[in-house]
This record gives C-alpha cells, structure tokens and sequence, in this order.
C-alpha cells in the first residue's frame, strides 16, 4: 500500500532540507494527540542510524518502533525503514523538490498494515485516516518553520 502527502512551501528547498536536520526535528514532528516517548534520536545524516519509539496502538497496546535511516541525499531526500514495529512493512521517503514558489515537500510510505489480509481490509478505515491527520499536522509544522521562522 501506498501513503503521498504533499505541501508546496514558500521557502527555498535547501531550508525545508534543513527543518529535518534540526537535532529537535522529530520532537517537533510528533502530534500532540500521540502518546509517542522518544527513546532513542536518530541522525538522518548517518546510515544506519536507528532511532526507537515507544508508544501506544489506538491508545491501548504497546508497541516499540525501531526505524533505520537507509539514505541521505541532501537536500533532496532520506529515507527511513521500520526494522521492527507496529505494520508488516514500512518505507517512508521524505523528499523536497524544487517548485517555482519554493519547495514541494512529499513525504512517500510503501506500507504493509499488519494482520494480513484483516490489516489490509482494515486499512483504509483506521491506518489511511490516521496518515493524514498527523502528516497534514508535520506538514504544517514543517511549513511554518520554514516559511515563518517558528
């Protein structure tokens, strides 16, 4: 399965490169509704590094997300791959492209939802909706700081 979002960002595409370089990025990524504890940071810059997530599935069940930063193409793309965690599969590319207003930040997730064909079924209803709303939530903290300097 496949997850875009994209946001047009009025701001040079080598600062919205940046905004994820920030040691606090991920900090700053996180939605607030989400019950996510940081036990371990991750440099995008390094191949290799893992960073390990802890949080909570619908609220109730625990779960551990180690992800591991596979390439680093600034400032157009890196990538991260879940090692181990709450779907089948996980590949999320994070990519900015040129645009004439500034940049095009596209954030690109190759997926497999967990519980086989239940997962995939279910999917649409309770993994898609989530994407968007804490994607659309990144893509604006991402914008202001950009665009604003917040």
């Amino acid at each position: 399965m496949q997850f875009v979002k994209e946001t047009i960002i009025k701001a040079a595409p080598e600062r919205v490169f940046a905004f994820h370089e920030l040691e606090d990025a991920f900090e700053r990524l996180v939605p607030p509704w989400e019950n996510a504890k940081i036990i371990q940071k991750a440099d995008i810059s390094k191949i290799g590094s893992r960073a390990i997530i802890e949080q909570k599935i619908f609220g109730l069940i625990p779960s551990k997300w180690i992800a591991e930063h596979t390439k680093y193409e600034p400032p157009k793309m890196f990538e991260d791959v879940q090692i181990s965690g709450p779907f089948h599969s996980w590949r999320h590319q994070h990519i900015v492209l040129p645009h004439e207003s500034g940049a095009i930040l596209r954030d690109e997730i190759e997926y497999e939802p967990p519980f086989w064909i239940f997962g995939q079924i279910a999917a649409p209803f309770a993994v898609v909706p989530k994407l968007e709303k804490m994607f659309a939530y990144r893509h604006e903290v991402t914008r202001k700081w950009c665009e604003d300097g917040e």
